[in-house]
């Protein structure tokens, strides 16, 4: 593909989240200009931060300032997202935003709950535009999300998924098909099923096997109940929220998540990341 030399300005919503501010970096790395959104207005490096938050709509006029596209990632945690993101892509659309990219997930498809509902608007919303469907991301694994949380502190990974496999996919492989659908000259809106994997299925088992061989630290998979990881989650992100995510363990437990796809090949033009390589690459952040 061609990348738009010409690109304008690119408002990239959840700039300082785990593939936003790859996206930013991606971007400006590669020269173009960004307006990094979060909800404090965070310094980034090479970019234009602006405070942006979904349930403010006071934030989202400044924010839309001359930007001409927009990355797009829904408020986390929320069952109903296109409440508060039709909205404020309807005023994108009037301010002069014509290219929009959504980050939605392998598990939620056009139409289905959630950002699904998102996805169905957006073709009606904006002359280019492109939705990401990645599969879980092996951050979960390094990051702040509670996996990690939980290597770090007991030496656990806690699912319902049993020994179901998914094709974890790298969030710097995310980013970098995300700045494609920014930046060429033709978005790949033709394409609504861009479902974003890395290059092996792997169950939750092979993934506590995989970070005890590369870190030495001793990892188990407990296998939970539905019933159990609700309970667990709860909690944490509330008691409708954790049942969605319950839910979607228990797909990955019936096979829904057991495949891998091209696409990070073909928009990239390079294969997707393997997990062992990222969690070298970021092994440093489980301490």
């Amino acid at each position: 593909m061609t990348t738009d030399t010409g690109a304008g300005t690119t408002l990239v919503v959840g700039a300082t989240g785990t593939t936003g501010s790859r996206v930013t970096a991606q971007l400006t790395t590669a020269g173009h200009r960004v307006r990094a959104a979060s909800r404090r207005g965070t310094p980034v490096p090479q970019a234009d931060p602006v405070r942006f938050d979904w349930y403010d709509p006071a934030t989202h006029t400044d924010a839309l300032t001359g930007v001409d596209r927009v990355y797009l990632v829904p408020p986390v945690g929320d069952p109903d997202p296109a409440a508060v993101m039709l909205p404020f892509l309807r005023q994108a659309r009037a301010a002069g935003v014509n290219r929009a990219v959504l980050l939605s997930s392998s598990a939620v498809p056009e139409g289905g709950p959630a950002v699904g509902v998102v996805h169905r608007e957006l073709p009606g919303l904006f002359d280019a535009w492109a939705v990401l469907r990645p599969s879980w991301f092996m951050q979960n694994f390094t990051g702040t999300h509670m996996h990690a949380l939980g290597i770090r502190e007991t030496g656990t990974i806690r699912t319902a998924a049993g020994k179901g496999r998914v094709g974890f996919v790298d969030a710097e492989d995310i980013a970098a098909v995300a700045v494609r659908a920014l930046t060429d000259v033709r978005s790949p809106d033709s394409d609504s099923d861009l479902v974003l994997t890395g290059p092996q299925a792997l169950s939750h088992d092979d993934i506590a096997a995989v970070v005890t061989e590369v870190t030495g630290r001793p990892v188990v998979h407990r296998h939970l109940t539905h019933e159990q990881q609700c309970d667990r989650l709860a909690p944490l992100v509330g008691r409708e929220f954790g049942e969605l995510l319950a839910d979607m363990d228990l797909a990955i437990a019936d096979g829904a998540e057991d495949r891998t796809t091209d696409v990070v090949q073909r928009l990239t033009g390079r294969p997707p990341h393997d997990f062992r390589t990222v969690l070298i690459r970021e092994s440093a952040a489980l301490g």
